[in-house]
């Protein structure tokens, strides 16, 4: 058979020939449109859209929500309830390219050893209706869920003995223009209160003082928390704080000691070495 090509002809490609490279470029540009398209469109959806859900609700829409949240918490604690600062968590992903922040809001309440479970299940029964909470066992002990709305989240932990943490989490969500607190309303008597344990336990003269507020359920009230690090006792701590609680204290454990001065709670956390001493004024049950 002659090896000569005839004039005219083109030889047939090849199955292991490679594609030509403009038909590589092509696919090159259609798949960077369609993820600069894809990154446009949600884009678009979390500034413009209308939210419904959590993603596209930014933290500064949300704060509100939990700060009433606390409110509410505060009132089914009862009085040894105390609350801590609000915490901003920045650097979570709310979608592969939007950033995002979670904020959280947390209420200990003191019992006596053994009440955990006792307290959440009052805490559930207290929660308003549309929350759905409930009290469960999980494998680390007793667990309180509830929804307060807006895809906030609200959990009841026992974190140790005698000692249960109510939170209120947003979850990770656009930032907006971020937390931001509430006016904290007229101070009731807890600076006061705070100020007398203070000097009972040989605190400083001028402690760095931490207030917390959330509005009570409602809006008619607001509650008020002032927190400060105690100096060393000269003995006990319960045993300092015994005459200011006028032989009844609210409660006297190894983890805390509460009492209450007027208006106001104290509440001295002793699992700290010094212990910490939170003065509020919470909301009506």
């Amino acid at each position: 058979m002659s090896g000569v090509v005839q004039p005219g002809y083109a030889p047939p490609t090849g199955p292991d020939q490679p594609a030509a490279p403009r038909r590589r470029r092509w696919l090159l540009v259609v798949v960077v449109a369609w993820a600069v398209l894809l990154a446009a469109l949600t884009w678009l959806s979390v500034h413009d859209d209308p939210p419904t859900v959590r993603e596209q609700r930014s933290l500064d829409q949300a704060g509100p929500v939990v700060d009433r949240a606390v409110g509410e918490l505060v009132a089914a604690g009862g009085s040894t309830a105390v609350m801590f600062p609000p915490q901003v968590d920045r650097g979570c992903r709310v979608t592969p390219f939007t950033d995002g922040a979670r904020l959280l809001r947390h209420v200990d309440v003191f019992v006596a050893e053994g009440a955990e479970r006792e307290l959440l299940e009052r805490v559930a029964d207290r929660l308003p209706g549309g929350w759905r909470a409930g009290v469960r066992a999980s494998a680390d002990g007793p667990l309180l869920r509830a929804d307060a709305g807006e895809f906030v989240a609200v959990e009841g932990t026992a974190e140790e003995n005698g000692r249960v943490r109510l939170t209120a989490d947003t979850g990770c969500r656009p930032y907006g223009t971020g937390y931001r607190e509430q006016p904290p309303g007229a101070p009731g008597t807890e600076g006061e209160a705070l100020a007398g344990a203070l000097r009972a336990l040989g605190g400083p003269t001028a402690p760095a003082v931490e207030r917390v507020t959330a509005p009570c359920p409602g809006g008619a009230a607001t509650a008020h928390s002032v927190r400060a690090v105690a100096g060393p006792a000269p003995q006990s701590p319960a045993a300092a704080l015994r005459a200011l609680a006028g032989g009844a204290p609210l409660l006297d454990t190894p983890q805390a000691y509460a009492y209450r001065a007027g208006a106001a709670t104290v509440v001295a956390d002793l699992t700290g070495d010094p212990p910490v001493l939170t003065a509020s004024t919470g909301c009506p049950a």
